[in-house]
């Protein structure tokens, strides 16, 4: 029998000792409990539609910048790097990473604060929860369940935030919301693996994007420290090796400060087992130097990036669209698909399913729907 868990440190998460599945299935043999978790993320329906899905530039603004699916595959890279680093489990990590954008609205956070917004007399929308309703109930793969059947840490992982209301409803998987506990160090890591990889990779579209520029970004302390080094070492290389050259810096002085720090906290909590670790306070970290160069990163984004005109302007017509699509589903729920079509009249239960239904759209489905339902060049 594989020992998958030799190499881990004892307070990792051990996938002999997984708190299971919701429906108990048979060993997978070849693969740990946490690699069939992955494998079955990367096989499904929501999984292949985070290629047409809006990371902050729509799909079809320009071939090489990032959608949700490739952020989540740099979230993964970065993560499994971190894992190694710390001796945890990277098959987690990596299914953790693959899936925590699954539920995402088309048109990035835009969508998601619109659906919110349209759900809120219907018990509101949170994409991190539709994440989890994704992968427990809406993919449509196998004979014995609905969803993907995950293991309990890999959607604990998934659940990075969630309401006291949504969290008294999910039991065992809700209750660290209540006892204010923490997740495994694997759920922790991918938390700052994506922020790590959002927080350079927008940098790169949006000077792709012509929206930032290099000597703005010089206003950014820690960029304009690397940078300064990439100069140096590299006088008069072209622009887009500088900026990739100084990219790549950030994203190594990033990932070195967080195991740094997360070493040293693990060492000062002594965790013997991950009920240790659920226990203590969060131990995956960035050094105070380190976090506040990252959040004055953020807020620099925040002000000059996200909320650029030419971005607002699509946030307008993005949230346009979801709010009509919405209005239309619930006033006449005959133009949906019948599998999304709710029985007896329940407002609640019909809300939902359309809810379900825009979630799960690409970018470009959505702006057809749209069309479909309001040009009358679409009869």
């Amino acid at each position: 029998m594989i020992d998958f868990d030799a190499h881990l440190a004892p307070y990792a998460a051990h996938s002999s000792k997984s708190r299971g599945r919701r429906h108990a299935e048979p060993a997978a043999g070849s693969r740990s409990e946490f690699q069939r978790d992955r494998d079955r993320i990367i096989h499904s329906t929501a999984f292949r539609r985070l290629e047409y899905k809006t990371q902050v530039f729509l799909n079809h603004e320009g071939d090489l910048f990032r959608t949700r699916l490739t952020h989540s595959i740099e979230v993964a890279q970065i993560g499994r790097t971190l894992a190694r680093s710390l001796r945890l489990n990277e098959d987690l990590v990596e299914a953790t990473a693959l899936s925590h954008d699954l539920g995402h609205t088309p048109f990035g956070h835009v969508g998601q604060d619109v659906l919110n917004e349209c759900m809120k007399d219907y018990g509101g929308f949170e994409h991190n929860l539709q994440s989890l309703r994704v992968v427990d109930h809406l993919e449509e793969h196998y004979g014995a369940f609905d969803g993907l059947n995950l293991t309990f840490e890999t959607r604990e992982g998934i659940l990075k935030h969630c309401s006291l209301a949504n969290a008294r409803q999910l039991g065992e998987l809700g209750q660290r919301f209540i006892d204010k506990t923490q997740p495994s160090l694997e759920a922790q890591l991918t938390n700052l693996a994506d922020e790590i990889a959002y927080n350079n990779h927008d940098i790169d579209d949006g000077l792709r994007s012509g929206l930032l520029t290099m000597k703005q970004m010089e206003e950014v302390d820690l960029f304009a420290r690397l940078h300064r080094q990439v100069v140096q070492q590299y006088p008069g290389l072209p622009g887009r090796r500088e900026l990739y050259e100084t990219i790549r810096l950030m994203i190594t002085a990033m990932t070195a400060d967080l195991v740094e720090e997360s070493c040293r906290l693990i060492k000062e909590a002594a965790p013997q087992s991950i009920d240790d670790v659920r226990a203590a306070p969060p131990l995956i970290r960035f050094s105070a130097t380190m976090r506040a160069e990252t959040t004055a990163l953020k807020r620099f984004l925040y002000a000059n990036l996200y909320r650029h005109f030419k971005v607002n302007r699509m946030r307008v017509k993005a949230s346009r669209v979801i709010r009509e699509l919405f209005d239309a589903f619930m006033a006449d729920p005959v133009l949906l698909p019948f599998d999304y079509q709710v029985a007896g009249g329940d407002t609640h239960k019909q809300a939902r399913k359309i809810a379900d239904y825009i979630a799960g759209m690409t970018d470009r489905y959505a702006i057809r729907e749209h069309k479909r339902i309001f040009s009358l060049d679409e009869l």
